[in-house]
């Protein structure tokens, strides 16, 4: 049987329905694993959320643990405990909770978890590799804003041989849509002359973005496989398992990454007497 493409959410219905608080509605339906904070945002935005019985579409609206908080007519708990995942997504799924021509999924994977999951980002039908899954609205909001900068590794088999002045455009930065990409770094594994295996690390998170950078080099991807996110690589995984997070893991994902410092600028140096 096909599933809608668009559905009510499926939420957990307790006693009291009530939240601990005070928190802002749009945290505290990603926090319930009722959806992303971006996604609850629409819901807002669209009127599907009521608060207490009075449609709320104020995205800073504060929410306590007396008001009763419902979704498209369903009551809502409080938030779950939060869970973090990392899956090696196989080729051959889609990056999404649900889908219209009822193709396999990536939380399909995952049994036995009790929390709504949602995945954090994109990965495309055909890569394959790390990707994480939570119930965390808050985090996965950070790690996909541009300004939280996680660095995503890609190795990728490539037609043609690559050559150093090649590498060094895509560090540089190629243009996409009419707009440069961020530097990267970018490094040769080898070459057979018709095919280069190369690994590629990037902090943006724009769409397709490094099968579209190596096309823009006249270099098509034939396979294309994320090694690491942030902190997290594939290491004891294969394609379509995946495991909890570690405490330590999480907390790596949560903190901000470090300002860059700039140089210190160097005076004239005083002479001796």
């Amino acid at each position: 049987m096909k599933k809608d493409a668009v559905s009510a959410p499926k939420v957990a219905i307790s006693a009291n329905n009530t939240v601990q608080g005070p928190m802002r509605l749009q945290k505290m339906l990603a926090s319930a694993g009722v959806a992303s904070r971006r996604q609850s945002e629409e819901w807002i935005a669209a009127g599907r959320v009521q608060v207490n019985g009075q449609v709320i579409r104020e995205m800073g609206f504060q929410v306590t643990a007396q008001d009763r908080v419902v979704v498209d007519g369903k009551p809502i708990a409080g938030p779950e405990e939060l869970v973090y995942i990392l899956l090696y997504k196989p080729t051959g799924c889609v990056t999404t909770t649900s889908d219209p021509y009822d193709r396999k999924k990536v939380t399909d994977f995952v049994t036995g978890v009790k929390a709504r999951l949602f995945p954090v980002g994109r990965l495309d039908y055909e890569t394959d590799g790390a990707l994480i899954l939570t119930n965390d609205g808050e985090l996965a909001n950070r790690l996909m804003h541009p300004r939280f900068g996680v660095t995503k590794a890609y190795q990728a088999v490539v037609q043609g041989q690559m050559t150093a002045e090649t590498i060094a455009i895509l560090e540089r930065g190629v243009l996409l849509d009419g707009e440069m990409t961020a530097p990267s770094q970018a490094v040769m594994l080898g070459t057979d002359g018709k095919t280069t295996k190369i690994e590629i690390r990037i902090h943006e998170g724009r769409n397709r973005q490094v099968r579209r950078m190596l096309e823009a080099v006249r270099h098509p991807v034939l396979s294309l496989t994320r090694v690491a996110y942030g902190p997290l690589s594939l290491r004891g995984l294969r394609p379509g398992t995946w495991r909890h997070l570690t405490e330590y893991e999480v907390q790596l994902l949560q903190t901000p990454p470090a300002p860059a410092q700039k140089p210190r600028e160097k005076g004239p140096r005083k002479r001796r007497s």
